[in-house]
Formats: C-alpha cells, sequence, structure tokens
C-alpha cells in the first residue's frame, strides 16, 4: 500500500516529468516507481540528479537489446563508471536487489576502457571528457551501451546523454552509434527522448 508521503512524491514526479510523458511509455514509471522505493528507504520525498540518473542507468537495461553473442549471457548484468564515480552509494542503492531478466544488476568502477569487455552499460563520467574521443574509439563496436552527462556525448557518437531540461533530467539518443554496436533500442525509449540522431552523417 503506498504511504501518504508516497502519494505525494508521486504528485511531485508527475510535475517534474509531465503527465503526458509519464502516459507516454513505461520508461518514465518504471523510473519513477525506482525512485519512490529508494527515498522510502531513505525517508527521503525529492530526489537528487544523480539518483535519477542512476534509476535511469537501470531501466535503460531494461529498453535495450544486446547481441545474443555479446551481453545475454548467464553471469552478472553490469553498469559501470569509468573515471571518478559522481553517484557515491546512491548507484548501488538504487540496484540492490534488482534483477534484469534473471541476472543480478551490480554496479562496478572501472578505470580504463579496456576493462568494459564485461559491461552491458557504461556510464562515462565527465572527469572523462578530454579523453572522450579515446573512449569511443576504443569501444568502437563492442556491445556496450555508453551513457554520459558530459555536453554534446550523444554528438561525439556517445549513445545515450544526460540532459537537463527545464530543470529535469531527460536523455537523448544517438540510434546510429547504439546501431552500430549492434545494440537493440526499444521503441518506447525513443518515444521519451529529447532527440534521437539517426543519421551518423548528418547528426540527424
Amino acid at each position: 500500500m503506498i504511504s501518504a508521503n508516497h502519494r505525494a512524491a508521486i504528485r511531485e514526479h508527475r510535475g517534474l516529468w509531465g503527465v503526458r510523458r509519464l502516459r507516454q511509455a513505461r520508461v518514465l514509471p518504471a523510473v519513477l516507481w525506482l525512485l519512490l522505493a529508494v527515498l522510502g528507504a531513505q525517508g527521503q520525498q525529492k530526489p537528487s540528479e544523480y539518483q535519477v540518473e542512476a534509476a535511469y542507468l537501470y531501466n535503460f537495461g531494461r529498453f535495450v537489446e544486446w547481441p545474443v553473442q555479446g551481453k545475454n549471457g548467464a553471469g552478472e548484468f553490469n553498469i559501470c563508471i569509468l573515471g571518478d564515480d559522481p553517484f557515491g552509494p546512491t548507484l548501488d542503492a538504487v540496484l540492490a536487489g534488482e534483477k534484469i531478466g534473471n541476472r543480478s544488476v551490480v554496479a562496478r568502477r572501472i578505470a580504463n576502457p579496456r576493462d568494459s569487455s564485461a559491461c552491458q552499460i557504461l556510464f562515462i563520467s565527465s572527469s572523462e571528457a578530454n579523453r572522450l574521443n579515446k573512449i569511443i574509439e576504443a569501444l568502437d563496436k563492442t556491445a556496450v551501451l555508453t551513457v554520459s552527462d558530459i555536453p554534446q556525448f550523444s554528438q561525439r557518437r556517445g549513445m545515450i546523454e544526460f540532459v537537463l531540461e527545464e530543470n529535469r533530467i531527460r536523455f537523448a539518443v544517438n540510434l546510429a552509434a547504439a546501431q552500430r554496436a549492434g545494440l537493440m533500442l526499444s521503441s518506447e525509449l525513443l518515444k521519451v527522448a529529447t532527440t534521437v540522431r539517426r543519421n551518423p552523417q548528418s547528426g540527424d
């Protein structure tokens, strides 16, 4: 049963994302309910920027398909952070006890893009902005979903970029980059993206 505090949080989050967007796909409601669980456990009502991003990272895994021979095998589902960790314990709290399919979801911190071979999702920290081009080149055609809040990340062949729009955490998608890596993104995920880049030549 949902508590009065959680109902208040739902109303606040609906204002944050917009009722129209919540009705448009399952992505945002899934993020909302995961955040409510975390906030309830921590005695909070309003999420931080990185709590929202952490919830998105988990839910991206539910709306992306990896190649059968690549990232759909047995074992854990790894969400990795490359560079300085902006989440602290937040990502671990969001992922605690969660699964994607039959696989337990865990957070891992790595220092080198070569260590991402076991990662399904790789969050590239803003501390890596100066070497982003080299990181993207190192990951070329590997079945790893790249995510970051580095400005213009999706224009620099990153797959999903967190953006701040009207004080809301949203995301832009470079579909061409994801497809190049053999990843299939759900149409429901694309519906709630601020922009979707489909053409690797024009950037549209």
